[in-house]
């Protein structure tokens, strides 16, 4: 995640946090996908919305978000 984000938006901050561990027992913990917090400043979002924003991360993170992650929390700045 870290690398495919500091590619598409050159983040001033980039903080990556893995909850997995508070879910245990949920649907998606069994799955093995991961719980994810995501901190992220950058120009690149500036002047957008945040479903924008959110649509670029997930653009982003392509396919990991079908196979790797089960839930992303999304904090932006510009």
């Amino acid at each position: 995640m870290t690398t495919r984000l500091t590619t598409a938006f050159t983040p001033t901050q980039l903080d990556i946090i893995d909850e997995s561990h508070l879910h245990i027992g949920h649907a998606g913990a069994q799955s093995g996908k991961g719980h994810y917090a995501l901190t992220i400043t950058s120009e690149a979002f500036a002047g957008k919305s945040r479903l924008q924003c959110h649509r670029m991360i997930y653009q982003a993170l392509g396919e990991l978000m079908q196979d790797n992650i089960h839930a992303l929390s999304i904090k932006i700045n510009t």
